[in-house]
């Protein structure tokens, strides 16, 4: 039985969408074929947009390759990105 590859998440807090959302947007692009799923959130009624939010990834590919994307995320103005890393026993 062959062992599946560990399921990485990178969460990626923005803290001004409006103004870093097509940077971190760039990002994502030069890395599509390493996002398996991309969700956002962030706070949104009828009258209200707010101006953070959380992405999260789960990510594929090499290790070295998911840390350079995680380091041109953080290097952006208002960007935090954690990792976790669920593996499998």
């Amino acid at each position: 039985m062959s062992q599946t590859a560990d399921h990485v998440i990178l969460g990626i807090h923005i803290t001004n969408r409006l103004r870093h959302a097509s940077e971190v947007q760039k990002v994502f692009t030069e890395y599509g074929c390493n996002i398996k799923t991309r969700l956002g959130l962030h706070e949104v009624t009828d009258n209200f947009c707010a101006a953070t939010g959380v992405v999260l990834l789960e990510l594929v590919g090499d290790a070295s390759v998911r840390a350079d994307m995680a380091k041109k995320l953080a290097a952006i103005e208002g960007v935090e990105v954690k990792e976790m890393v669920f593996g499998h026993a």
